[in-house]
């Protein structure tokens, strides 16, 4: 038996490895569909609020298994203060269940950057109706920034790009991003959140907790798609208001989105996400549905594209391996 060894990759052996939006796509749509089909294991995310108020720690952990590339993986993450770009930990480690072996150990952060813009796309591909031509982003951070090319490359018909930030340096990153996969493409830089809300036929806020009135989905004119990923920037009622509601995962909305809940601390959605990939439940019940889709990251979309990105970086000569158990 070969010893266990794990490939190891930092953050700079990940960041400028090139990986197209539709190879990333594929990847977390074969993985919703296999978690629809019974394939895969992803159970609800473990959070923890670390005890010293005054830091605002927060720290979780996914644990998983997908199905289509047959792989373990577990995922961590802590942020010492929730809103401290420069304080945030996460890694992924992952284990081929074919072989029995372990096979990887990498930072998570452009795996996390990858697979939240694939998934956004995908709940617009299935959910905005069917003449959808505007999308406004609110939002400049890591998790943002692949959004509106991820979008353009299963909307191709979208006119109108919008977009609301006030980090300085993501405001322009996200403007090179656009260019960089779409370079005929114009991106409408807006001030009045509501104005552009009720202007949109999706809107993706991303934010945390950004100098914007928290976004409702009362504001959209019928038939819009209000899609939060994981955002602090949308309002409570925005759940309660909706005319039809999913999420990613219905567990991980009691925790990570359990400021959408009711009085009685109930939390209503008609679907969940893996179910309309799969063809199992309604997108929308009718075209005027104001619908309202709560995003939160299942590790399950994380092991693919961390596993991508592994066998790319490894067909490139980068990372480490380490006898780990030896």
């Amino acid at each position: 038996m070969p010893e266990p060894e794990l490939h190891l990759f930092t953050r700079s052996d990940l960041a400028d490895l090139e990986i197209s939006p539709q190879e990333v796509i594929s990847a977390v749509r074969q993985a919703y569909l296999a978690y629809a089909r019974g394939a895969s294991r992803c159970p609800t995310k473990l959070m923890m609020p670390l005890p010293d108020a005054d830091r605002d720690a927060v720290s979780y952990s996914m644990l998983g298994y997908d199905g289509n590339v047959e792989q373990v993986g577990f995922k961590t993450s802590y942020r010492q203060g929730n809103d401290n770009p420069e304080k945030y930990y996460t890694a992924i480690s992952l284990y081929d269940d074919t072989t029995g072996m372990p096979f990887a150990l990498m930072d998570c952060h452009r795996v996390g950057a990858s697979r939240t813009p694939a998934t956004t796309a995908l709940i617009a591909e299935e959910c905005a109706k069917s003449d959808a031509r505007s999308a406004l982003m609110i939002g400049t951070g890591a998790q943002a920034l692949n959004t509106l090319p991820y979008l353009l490359t299963v909307l191709p018909n979208l006119e109108r790009l919008m977009l609301f930030g006030t980090h300085e340096v993501g405001i322009p990153a996200t403007f090179e991003r656009l260019r960089h996969y779409f370079p005929d493409r114009e991106l409408e830089l807006v001030e009045d959140v509501p104005k552009a809300v009720a202007e949109a036929d999706i809107a993706i806020a991303a934010s945390g907790r950004a100098a914007h009135p928290k976004v409702q989905t009362g504001w959209m004119k019928p038939g819009g798609l209000l899609i939060s990923v994981s955002s602090k920037g949308v309002d409570s009622a925005a759940l309660s208001q909706a005319d039809y509601a999913l999420a990613t995962n219905e567990g991980q909305l009691g925790i990570t989105g359990s400021r959408f809940a009711a009085e009685d601390g109930s939390a209503r959605i008609d679907a969940e996400f893996p179910d309309v990939v799969a063809g199992r439940a309604l997108a929308r019940r009718d075209e005027s549905d104001r619908v309202f889709a709560f995003s939160s990251g299942m590790v399950i979309t994380d092991i693919p594209v961390a596993h991508a990105l592994a066998h790319k970086a490894i067909a490139d000569g980068r990372g480490k391996q380490v006898a780990l158990w030896s």
